[in-house]
Parts: structure tokens; C-alpha cells; sequence
């Protein structure tokens, strides 16, 4: 008897995948076949977007090899839309319906990692994959390879699209390639990120505006005739403290962090230019608006009081992401037919290694996929661009774990996990479940419908216009280490 059990115990995970793989249905199968058989070249891709680590509107290097790579595999590739060099779309097929999804691949400053449990940079300063982005574009891509490959065979039909987006950490990539109108006839779009947990996301994103107030006066000796000054640093600090002062009177959902960016160069002289760069951020659009109105009153407060002149320059802002709970729920039953992603003893104790560096309980990774939330009225914080795809397109997003349990995302953490098997597994799970959601996708008009519906009910009246100033992105112009 305690033979049969172990030899139970031993197939019936073997026995329930089996299972799963049966209830997936044919295209289902033949989608997680196909990328399976691209894993090589996908981690391949994801280990080289980490080795680039590229900053914001700077990631050349990996937005060619991901451009190349799509085009190799049959897709039509158009380089540099929206006026940003490193944003791309890549097509397949032809006619309707048309689905999306996007991928993100730019690194954060400051972050760098040996793919490593401990604190150990690559090179000290340098850039690194602290919020997993060199999983997400390859993540992503697989799954529109894999449809792609199942529209080539004759077993579906339309249109799929891999839109390369970066820019997501500064300077809003998505929102510049929203307002060039790329999203405007999908059926539907999607996307994933790099997290500790698995997961349909049903939370959205806060709203948020970035701007700078700038305050101009003019320059005195400061111990000679300081009368003769009007200190634009004076007016900053005031215009800081007005805010400060604010925040009693704001509601709980509303969050407003603000740096010095100039404030003079020497204490002897009276500075005549200061600058203060300021974010604010509210569950709703709307709440940032009638937010950043009071702020601008008290910077002109601040000038009248010192007598210097304001401006404000906005640099971009962000809108909530419109949640669908059908789309969700169809993801979560695709998540659910995959089952949990399994580690190696060795992942695991690279995961506990990660959490004892941090002080936190050693657990390892959450394998499994959290059951379907409510969603809040309020989200718990962060902002993402794919926040103004969501208000023109039905947008589903899912979260994967690519790191140990309680790891501090935009951390070093992070990208070490994002350099080995740990970050790989959830890679190639994550566009499992992209690839068969997709699957549902083209092969159901009814859930296509539903999900339509439930995105017009959601955005209302409420007409859509990108927080960005006129004109071009602001692309550097120099090449990242030219």
C-alpha cells in the first residue's frame, strides 16, 4: 500500500498536467508547443535585454534585437513610430479581429546586478532591470510568435500585433504612441509585468501628472545688498511649503512628491533661478486635475510673495488604467489550466538567499496563481502607461512571479532574479497564458463583445486626450554610451 501511494504521489502531478493539457483544447496545445520550442531564443533575448540595461528612449540595442527577432520569424516590422526610435510594431496576418500585445524593455538608473543573492553590481552606478522589464518584451513576443505561427496554419484568423513600447519607467513611451493613434483599432489589447505573485490584475493604476514649476527672479551679493535680490529659491521653498501645507486637505487617495532640481550655486549669492519638480497622483484623472489647480495657485502665491516670476512646463502625465473584469476572468481560467510554475531546489534556495539578504521570512516564490480579486475602489499606489492604452482599447493585464515573495520591486533583488532561471520560468509562463488568453480571444466573438462592452460602460462619455505636451517625444539626442 505505501508503495502505491508514493508511486501516486510521484505521477500525480505528471497526471493533472495531463489533464490540464486535454481540457486546453488543440490551438491551446499547439500555442504552449510553439513556445516551448522558442524558450531558448526567448531567454536568449531576455538575458541580452539585461545585459543592455538601457535607460528610458535610449534602449537601441534592445529594441533591435527584439525588432530583429520578430522580423526573422515572419512578421512585418515597422521601426520608430511615434517619432521615438526605439518604439516599434511588429504585424501578422490580415482582417479582423486584432489583437495586441505589449512589451517593455527599459531599465532603471542606479540598479546594477550580478545575477547573484546578494548585493553585487555589475558595474557600480550603472543601469539594471530592477522592475524585470528584459523579461517583459521577450514574454510578450513569444506569445504573439505563437500566434502568429497558429494564423500561418490556417487555425486562426486575423490579426496579431507585438508593439515594442519603451519608455514605460520615464517619460511615457505608451502615451506618445497612443496619441500617433497605434492602438486605435484593436479589438483588444494585452499585457504582463514582472511581480512576486501570479495573478489576472484587476487593480487599476493611479492617475498622475509630472511637471516642473520653474521661478525666475534676479541675483544680489547676498551679505553686500541683498535688498537689491528676489530670491527664486525663496519662492521655491515657499511654494513647497504651500504644498505641504495642502495635504491636510486632500483626500486619502491622493499621494504628491516633489524634488529640488536648482536651487543656486553658492550661499553668497542670491539665486535668481529655481526649479522644483513635482508629481501628483490620484486613483482618478479627474482628482489629479483638481489637484495640481490648487498647486498652481499657490506658486503664483509663492512669486507674489517674493516678487519673482512662475512658469510651469508640463512633462507628462498618466491616466488611471480602466480595469476589465471579463477580460480578467477569461485569463484567469487560462492561468488556472496552466497550474503553478514549478522550481528547482537550487531556484529555491536562491530565492530564500534573496529574502535573508532583505531581512524577510525565507519562503522561497509563490508558484501558484492567486484566485480572481474584487477590485478596490482605490489602487495602492504606482502609475504605468499602459493606463492611456486602457482608455482606447480593452486592455488585460496579468502579473507574473519572476522573484522570491516579498522582494522590493525597482531593486537590485529584482534583477538578479531577472538574470537566471527564476526570471526565465515566469518569462515563458507569462506568455503561456498571453498565448492561450489570445487564443480565446480570436476564437470567441461573444467574449470579444463582452469585453468591448464592459470597456464602454466603464470609460463613459469621457473623451480621451494624452497629458503630454504638443510636439515631438523627448528623445535624447545622442545614443546611450555614444
Amino acid at each position: 500500500m505505501k508503495n502505491i501511494l508514493l508511486s501516486f504521489c510521484l505521477f500525480a502531478p505528471v497526471l493533472l498536467f495531463a489533464q490540464k493539457s486535454a481540457d486546453m483544447g488543440a490551438n491551446k496545445q499547439t500555442a504552449v508547443s510553439i513556445i516551448d520550442a522558442h524558450a531558448a531564443d526567448l531567454t536568449r533575448l531576455s538575458d541580452q535585454v539585461w545585459g543592455f540595461a538601457e535607460l528610458a528612449m535610449q534602449e537601441y540595442q534592445s529594441a533591435k534585437v527584439l525588432a530583429d527577432y520578430a522580423e526573422q520569424q515572419g512578421f512585418k516590422v515597422d521601426r520608430g513610430v511615434a517619432g521615438i526610435p526605439t518604439a516599434f510594431v511588429a504585424s501578422y496576418g490580415a482582417g479582423r479581429p486584432i489583437i495586441g500585445v505589449m512589451g517593455e524593455f527599459d531599465a532603471l538608473p542606479g540598479l546594477s546586478q550580478k545575477a547573484q543573492p546578494v548585493r553585487a553590481p555589475q558595474q557600480e552606478g550603472a543601469p539594471g532591470h530592477g522592475c524585470g522589464h528584459n523579461m517583459f518584451g521577450p514574454g510578450s513576443l513569444g506569445a504573439a510568435i505563437a500566434i502568429k505561427e497558429l494564423i500561418e496554419a490556417g487555425k486562426l484568423k486575423g490579426t496579431v500585433r507585438f508593439y515594442g513600447t519603451p519608455a514605460e519607467e520615464d517619460l511615457a513611451g505608451k502615451v506618445y504612441m497612443t496619441r500617433a493613434g497605434l492602438f486605435d483599432d484593436l479589438d483588444v489589447c494585452l499585457d504582463w509585468h514582472p511581480s512576486d505573485e501570479t495573478e489576472a490584475s484587476v487593480q487599476s493604476t493611479q492617475a498622475v501628472v509630472d511637471y516642473d514649476i520653474e521661478f525666475r527672479g534676479h541675483s544680489a551679493h547676498a551679505a553686500y545688498d541683498p535688498w537689491d535680490g528676489r530670491s527664486a529659491l525663496d519662492a521655491m521653498e515657499l511654494c513647497a511649503q504651500g504644498v505641504n501645507y495642502l495635504r491636510e486637505h486632500i483626500k486619502p487617495s491622493v499621494r504628491i512628491h516633489y524634488v529640488f532640481k536648482n536651487s543656486g550655486d553658492i550661499p553668497n549669492v542670491i539665486p535668481e533661478y529655481a526649479r522644483m519638480w513635482i508629481w501628483v497622483r490620484d486613483s482618478k484623472r479627474t482628482g489629479v486635475e483638481e489637484v495640481w489647480k490648487r498647486i498652481e495657485k499657490i506658486a503664483q502665491g509663492a512669486a507674489l510673495m517674493t516678487e519673482t516670476e512662475v512658469s510651469v512646463k508640463l512633462n507628462n502625465g498618466l491616466y488611471e488604467q480602466l480595469v476589465n473584469r471579463t477580460g480578467a476572468a477569461a485569463l484567469q481560467k487560462n492561468l488556472e489550466l496552466l497550474g503553478p510554475i514549478r522550481y528547482t531546489p537550487e531556484e529555491t534556495g536562491f530565492g530564500k538567499s534573496i529574502q535573508a539578504a532583505l531581512g524577510f521570512p525565507q519562503t522561497g516564490m509563490n508558484a501558484n496563481c492567486n484566485p480572481l480579486k474584487e477590485t478596490k475602489p482605490d489602487p495602492d499606489g504606482g502609475s504605468s502607461d499602459v493606463g492611456d492604452v486602457s482608455w482606447n482599447v480593452p486592455e488585460i493585464s496579468l502579473t507574473v512571479t519572476t522573484a522570491p515573495a516579498r522582494t522590493p520591486w525597482h531593486s537590485w533583488a529584482v534583477v538578479a532574479c531577472g538574470g537566471m532561471s527564476i526570471g526565465h520560468k515566469g518569462m515563458l509562463h507569462a506568455a503561456k497564458a498571453l498565448a492561450l488568453t489570445m487564443v480565446d480571444l480570436y476564437e470567441n466573438e461573444s467574449l470579444r463583445k463582452e469585453i468591448r462592452a464592459e470597456f464602454e460602460q466603464r470609460k463613459g462619455d469621457q473623451v480621451y486626450k494624452a497629458m503630454i505636451p504638443d510636439g515631438p517625444p523627448p528623445v535624447p539626442a545622442v545614443k546611450a554610451g555614444n
